[in-house]
């Protein structure tokens, strides 16, 4: 007996060793079962951090579109793509942190019990989360063309194909209206999971239906009567103030802080300074955001950096007060920008509906709604937007050019889109500087290095395709 009770005793002491050996693997800080809405939460903010971030790793934009000039470290200004590998961080945080979360966040959602969730509000998180993944795919396409898109983020697939750029761009487009014919305004969605509207509904719509102006109009040199048919349809239904941005507000403390504090003053780097490409022109026309965009010298004037040279950071202007600060908040789409396609829609001669107003005014609308978003008195909007080399009538240049620059300003801290615009409407002229790496300002991101290694045959066919994997090679809708 007393052998028995001995076995029984140490196969316990075994057996509870063992169990707890096997919880030492066990992290119990990381969950094994997400909720959808998390998953959504973290893909609003993986995208926002990539399209705000300031990091040279990740985003070159600001460069790109010469708002920033650097310091001591010059190769990103210089169009060197290679040395950090920054299509590659941009292309994994688009596919891997954003859209496989939003894909996953569909998964789960779609799962949900019916009989315990209401199914409306589930449909608005789904049409919600489709117009979010339509929203990045368009980023990507735009950034790199032909990309991994009807066989991308399957995991039984390790090496997707790549699909034709304007092809992916007409299937985003009948995505998107799928998704707005279903979303339900009378109704909620994601709630406080959801880190840009709050879960609007409302609002959602006003943004899908501005991501569709916005895609119909980089359409417009490509394919002007499907880019017609898409404005029309959207224009009664986008933004049509400032409150209806679609902000992402960042928090005081890590690891919720603005990206551009943790790159610039958390890290205690000086590696940027205002361009003088874009200084010079605000010091031209005596632009009153150049207070909110930079820093002024001592004597209270604003100087620009030599884009493309090492420029000592003491000697210029630097990213504002407001744009370093921990709390200041990223746009994904604003009003500004929206009022700035209505005015070029109706150059093109698209009709907008019900939306009234000329060219002239809603050129005057996307100016003011810029001015105002950064906190300029009515007193100077009324005096910047009079002066003859601002007003629609008698600045210089077409209407591309016009439009072109007043948006490249507006468009200020958005390096993203402000590249987008300038590879669109060729406006304003922005120089090659002398020491550069390549002979052109890039108007695309070359493919990721491991794409090329790990994805050959595909890679080698998509470049093939789209006239060589370069940064000079244009997309499909750029035309001009």
């Amino acid at each position: 007996m007393k052998k028995i009770l001995t076995l029984v005793l140490v196969f316990l002491i075994v057996t509870s060793c063992q169990n707890e050996l096997t919880e030492l693997n066990t992290n119990p800080k990381r969950a094994l079962i997400v909720p959808g809405e998390t998953l959504f939460s973290s893909a609003e903010k993986s995208l926002t951090d990539a399209v705000a971030s300031g990091n040279v790793n990740t985003n070159i934009f600001r460069l790109l579109s010469q708002q920033w000039a650097q310091t001591t470290y010059t190769d990103e200004s210089r169009y060197d793509l290679v040395t950090r590998n920054i299509p590659q961080t941009f292309w994994n945080i688009m596919y891997r942190d954003v859209l496989r979360d939003l894909l996953e966040a569909k998964n789960l959602i779609g799962k949900q019990d019916p009989l315990y969730n209401d199914p409306i509000i589930i449909k608005n998180k789904l049409a919600v989360i489709e117009i979010l993944s339509v929203y990045t795919y368009s980023i990507l396409v735009n950034t790199f063309g032909n990309i991994p898109y009807s066989q991308a983020l399957d995991i039984n697939t390790a090496n997707p194909k790549y699909d034709d750029a304007a092809t992916i761009t007409n299937d985003l487009f009948t995505r998107l209206n799928a998704a707005l014919a279903s979303l339900e305004v009378a109704t909620e969605s994601f709630g406080d999971a959801d880190l840009v509207y709050g879960g609007d509904v409302v609002k959602w719509m006003k943004f899908g239906h501005s991501l569709k102006l916005k895609m119909a109009m980089i359409l417009a040199d490509a394919d002007p009567a499907k880019a017609k048919t898409f404005v029309e349809q959207a224009a009664p239904h986008v933004f049509t103030s400032n409150a209806d941005n679609a902000v992402f507000k960042y928090l005081p403390a890590p690891p919720n802080t603005n990206p551009i504090w943790v790159d610039l003053v958390q890290s205690g780097r000086q590696d940027f300074v205002a361009a003088n490409t874009l200084i010079d022109k605000m010091n031209t026309l005596i632009d009153p955001r150049r207070a909110f965009y930079f820093t002024p010298l001592k004597d209270d004037t604003f100087k620009g950096g030599t884009y493309g040279a090492s420029n000592s950071y003491p000697s210029f202007s630097k990213p504002g007060e407001m744009i370093v600060a921990p709390t200041f908040e990223a746009l994904l789409l604003d009003y500004s920008e929206i009022e700035f396609y209505l005015a070029e829609a109706l150059e093109r001669g698209f009709s907008l509906g019900a939306v009234p107003g000329t060219a002239e005014t809603h050129y005057t609308n996307g100016i003011t709604a810029s001015l105002s978003y950064w906190g300029v008195s009515q007193e100077d909007i009324d005096k910047y937007v009079a002066m003859e080399a601002v007003a629609y009538a008698t600045a210089s240049g077409n209407y591309k050019e016009k439009i072109g620059t007043q948006k490249w300003i507006a468009l200020y801290n958005r390096g993203y889109d402000a590249w987008t615009e300038w590879r669109r409407l060729d406006y304003p002229t922005l120089k090659v500087p002398s020491n550069a790496v390549l002979p052109s300002i890039p108007v695309r991101y070359t493919y990721p290095v491991l794409e090329q290694n790990l994805n050959t045959t595909n890679y080698n066919e998509a470049a093939a395709t789209i006239g060589g994997d370069k940064a000079a090679t244009k997309l499909f809708w750029d035309k001009f």
